[in-house]
C-alpha cells in the first residue's frame, strides 16, 4: 500500500488558509490532517466545524483527516462529519477522552467514514479491545503529547508503532492502518516508516519550511 502523507494545518498561515491548503495539495497531499482542540481534554484551542465547513467550500476540496482532541467527542462526530461532507476522510478521536467508543465507531463509520483511534504517549496498545478492532480504521500514534504544534518527536514512540506494526501482522482479516503524529520532520520520517507507519501527519515539519512542494517531494523520496 502506498504511504499516505498527511499536512497538518495546525501550523499553517491562517490569514491565508485557503493558500496554504491548497499549496500542499498541489505538492501531492494525500489528505490535510485538522487537530481540534477543546481547551479541555488539551489545554490549547484550535479551529472547529466552520474551518472544515470552509475548507469544504473550497474550490478543489481535499479530502480531510479530522482528529478529535476533545471531550466526549461522540457528541460531535456527526457534526464535524455533516460540515465537511462529502470531503471527510477519517474521523479519530481520542481513546483517553471518548465515553462511549463503540458508539462513536459506530457513528462514524455508519456515515461511510474512517473511524480512527488514538493513542497518547503513556497510553498502551493494549487498551484497545480485541473485539473492536473490526470497528477500526486507524490507530493514530501520538508521538508527542498532544495539544501543540512545532513540539519535539519522542524518539521512544517508534518502539510503540513497531510494537503496533507487529501486533496488527499477526493479525487474520482486517487490519487498521497505522498514523504517527506529532513532531515528525524530514530528519525522522524514514524511521517512522521503518517503523510501520502507513500515514504520516506532519504540520511545522512542511509549514514551517522555506518550499512546502520542495519538502514533501524529499518525503515522498524517503518514504518510498
Amino acid at each position: 500500500m502506498k504511504k499516505l502523507l498527511a499536512p497538518s494545518i495546525l501550523s499553517c498561515d491562517y490569514l491565508h488558509l485557503e493558500e496554504e491548503v491548497d499549496a500542499v495539495c498541489k505538492a501531492g497531499a494525500d489528505l490535510i490532517h485538522v487537530d481540534v482542540m477543546d481547551g479541555h481534554f488539551v489545554p490549547n484551542i484550535s479551529i472547529g466545524i466552520p474551518i472544515v465547513e470552509a475548507i469544504a467550500r473550497m474550490e478543489s476540496p481535499p479530502q480531510m483527516d479530522i482528529h478529535l482532541m476533545i471531550d466526549s467527542p461522540e457528541k460531535f462526530t456527526e457534526k464535524f462529519i455533516n460540515a465537511g461532507s462529502p470531503h471527510v476522510k477519517i474521523v479519530t478521536v481520542q481513546m483517553e477522552a471518548c465515553n462511549l467508543l463503540y458508539s462513536a465507531l459506530s457513528s462514524i463509520r455508519w456515515r461511510g467514514v474512517m473511524t480512527g483511534v488514538a493513542l497518547n504517549p503513556a497510553t498502551p496498545i493494549g487498551v484497545i479491545e480485541e473485539k473492536l478492532m473490526e470497528l477500526i480504521d486507524v490507530i493514530v500514534i501520538m508521538t508527542v503529547e498532544p495539544g501543540f504544534g512545532g513540539q519535539k518527536f519522542i524518539p521512544e514512540m517508534l518502539s510503540k508503532i513497531r510494537e503496533l506494526r507487529s501486533l496488527l501482522d499477526r493479525m487474520d482479516g482486517k487490519k487498521p492502518l497505522i498514523e504517527a503524529d506529532g513532531g515528525i520532520n524530514l530528519g525522522n520520517i524514514g524511521e517512522v516508516i521503518e517503523a510501520g507507519a502507513d500515514i504520516v501527519v506532519t504540520g511545522s515539519g512542511i509549514y514551517k519550511t522555506e518550499n512546502y512542494a520542495d519538502t514533501m517531494s524529499a518525503m515522498r523520496e524517503i518514504m518510498g
